[in-house]
């Protein structure tokens, strides 16, 4: 594709003439000098995915690429369909000795895309996924854009991340600019840098690793032959998928080492990368009117990679969210994922800078770009070369947020700044006073409670996680804007009735101060009340028990077993789920999911504040491990009032805690954002 003038020409001639590495030890590239020897390919009769490989010569390289998809053979069906275009070589001989594979030869060269629409025609799978021969896939390459098209409805391509051998950034996702140009984003950047990793909408992704649904490529025509012999036919294919209301997307999760330049070489005057020349001028003809909505020629690469949204938002936690850990990763990560479907540009940064690749994989897969070192030092850093363009920054937590709230005001002064309270913390800090009878801890209550009510003064507005707390700082604090915004759930649902349950569950990690008070108090007081009544009971703990907790946790009947990675197997199997905490603050996350599986809960009246819950309707309040007993021998006997309970469960989650609330919440905190 056409360069984005000189200035990008000279940055990339120098670019190429950096130094290399000479080995990237966590790429594996098969070699081209290997023996021939007869192989087979692990591919199945009813594929899902049909993996189409136009060949004219270069045997070596189509053989290094089957072995690579042999390697790494994907979790979905598949197969592949290798259209030999006349090659001049011994292809066809070679080719018709592994096992597995379908080897189809044109009559006559017909060239690239006439080769790629045989392929496509002869395909069984619902999916077509076009590879050139001169490329070799790494693990996930084909299930991650199956993902893709499983997370996004409205995805009609997505393409790979593609890397060079030695392991640098080829392509990450194209951009078409007005007068019909293209740019390759990413070229020679480190493929792992924090830009690159998040899946984002692209004006079109290279033919070299493509995704389709075959019904949705053959309503276009294929890839359209008047492109022929090749280029621009992906980025036209691009342009008549979003004809249909579709969407392209880079998918940063499958990653495909591709040999650029060998198909077709690199001079743009001779020989076949002359067409990409030609072609430009065909494509702005048939093109005109799309194009009057791109970027026009000379917009700077970083507003055009952002063109389609709406603005840049920057969230800042103290850590990554990771959604088994706690309540608050859960209710963070569903944020910023309706911020993206919301579509805002959004970055996420870790205070403790860290992020491992799985949460990077994890955060990227929703369309946010993880901010964390070593790519990103810090947050004073990255403000003084980005401030300038965001359109809003979110401050997680009130240590955070006191920490850069001036910051933000002085390094992006036109951002809209927000303060996600996620519980107040000297509420709970209060309530642990009080419990404990300790004055030192009731004059820090009041030092945080300080702090914290100025900074949400300084704020433009601050989110609260219940209407208890909403009401309270209202009173308080009658100029400041405070929107609620509480916990967010998917509803799993009821999936067995009573009759099926036993035992009960407690969800909830000892990193957070009231879930180890109630854990021990579980163990001294609940659990042998139950244990008079119910000799058998079982208590399961899911959440983090250092090992020097769990020394003094040992208690029969009470099983502590860790953070488990899903909570499902645990609720679809418990008769209620506990929630005796007797000090805290804000929405319990761990009473939102239980209910979301329809599992009724058992709780203290602090634990339901501000969550629209009435005992004996929606939940079974108890002060008391007596009261936590009674009302789990009741619902071990009322099979009708446990239904009754499970049912009105899912329906305050529905009511109070959906997506649908939250997404009406940050649109109104926004909505001054891209003013």
């Amino acid at each position: 594709m056409a360069l984005r003038g000189w200035r990008g020409t000279l940055a990339r001639v120098r670019q190429e003439f950096e130094r290399r590495p000479t080995i990237d030890d966590s790429l594996h590239v098969e070699p081209l000098d290997v023996p021939f020897t007869p192989f087979a390919l692990p591919t199945s009769e009813q594929p899902l995915v049909s993996v189409i490989i136009p060949i004219h010569g270069k045997l070596a390289y189509t053989l290094a690429c089957l072995r690579s998809i042999t390697r790494n053979a994907p979790a979905a069906a598949f197969e592949v369909i290798v259209v030999d275009d006349a090659s001049p070589d011994d292809s066809v001989e070679r080719l018709g000795q592994i096992r597995g594979l379908r080897l189809l030869r044109n009559d006559r060269n017909l060239g690239f895309i006439g080769t790629s629409n045989a392929g496509a025609t002869a395909a069984r799978g619902d999916f077509l996924l076009f590879l050139n021969n001169d490329t070799q896939v790494t693990p996930n390459w084909l299930d991650g854009l199956l993902a893709c098209f499983r997370d996004r409805e409205d995805c009609g391509i997505a393409g790979s991340r593609l890397v060079y051998p030695d392991g640098r950034l080829q392509e990450a996702g194209g951009l078409v600019f007005g007068d019909g140009s293209c740019w390759t984003s990413g070229r020679f950047e480190q493929r792992d840098a924090p830009a690159w990793r998040y899946r984002r909408e692209v004006d079109y992704v290279s033919g070299a690793s493509l995704m389709i649904r075959r019904d949705i490529f053959s309503s276009v025509g294929g890839f359209d032959q008047r492109y022929a012999p090749a280029y621009y036919e992906d980025t036209d294919l691009a342009f008549a998928a979003r004809q249909l209301g579709l969407k392209v997307y880079y998918e940063p999760s499958s990653t495909v080492i591709h040999c650029e330049g060998i198909s077709a070489g690199t001079d743009l005057h001779s020989g076949m990368k002359r067409h990409q020349v030609i072609n430009q001028a065909t494509f702005m003809a048939k093109w005109e009117d799309a194009l009057r909505v791109q970027p026009p020629e000379g917009t700077s690469l970083m507003r055009a990679l952002r063109w389609r949204r709406r603005g840049r938002v920057l969230v800042v936690d103290s850590m990554t969210p990771e959604p088994t850990r706690d309540s608050g990763s859960l209710r963070l990560t569903a944020i910023l994922h309706l911020l993206n479907e919301q579509g805002w540009a959004v970055s996420f940064l870790p205070d403790d800078g860290r992020a491992s690749d799985d949460e990077i994989c994890a955060l990227g897969a929703l369309g946010v770009e993880v901010l964390c070192r070593p790519w990103v030092p810090d947050l004073p850093q990255w403000l003084r070369a980005n401030g300038h363009e965001l359109h809003a920054v979110m401050l997680c937590r009130h240590t955070v947020a006191g920490q850069y709230a001036p910051l933000v005001r002085k390094l992006s002064p036109k951002a809209r700044l927000l303060f996600d309270t996620v519980d107040l913390h000297f509420l709970r800090e209060q309530r642990a006073a009080e419990l404990s009878g300790s004055a030192s801890m009731a004059r820090q209550a009041q030092a945080s409670r300080r702090s914290e009510l100025a900074l949400i003064e300084q704020c433009d507005v601050t989110f609260v996680v219940s209407p208890h707390e909403q009401a309270m700082l209202s009173a308080e604090l009658p100029h400041a804007r405070i929107e609620l915004l509480s916990n967010i759930h998917d509803i799993h649902g009821c999936r067995h009735p009573h009759g099926l349950r036993a035992d009960f569950v407690f969800i909830g990690g000892f990193g957070h101060p009231p879930n180890a008070d109630a854990v021990r108090w579980i163990a001294a007081e609940i659990l042998p009340a139950l244990r008079a009544e119910w000799p058998d009971v079982q208590i399961h703990v899911l959440g983090d028990v250092s090992d020097s907790d769990r020394a003094h946790l040992q208690a029969r009947g009470l099983q502590l077993h860790g953070r488990v990675p899903d909570l499902t197997p645990w609720l679809d199997r418990a008769l209620a789920s506990l929630a005796p905490l007797r000090f805290g603050a804000g929405v319990k996350g761990k009473i939102n999911m239980a209910m979301s599986h329809g599992v009724p809960v058992i709780a203290t009246p602090l634990a339901v504040e501000g969550m629209h819950l009435k005992d004996g309707v929606d939940v079974m309040l108890a002060s008391t491990a007596q009261d936590f007993a009674r009302a789990a021998r009741t619902l071990r006997e009322n099979g009708a009032l446990w239904s009754s309970l499970s049912a009105a469960s899912i329906d305050n989650v529905e009511r109070h805690f959906s997506a649908r609330l939250a997404c009406t919440a940050l649109e109104k905190a926004l909505s001054r954002a891209n003013n």
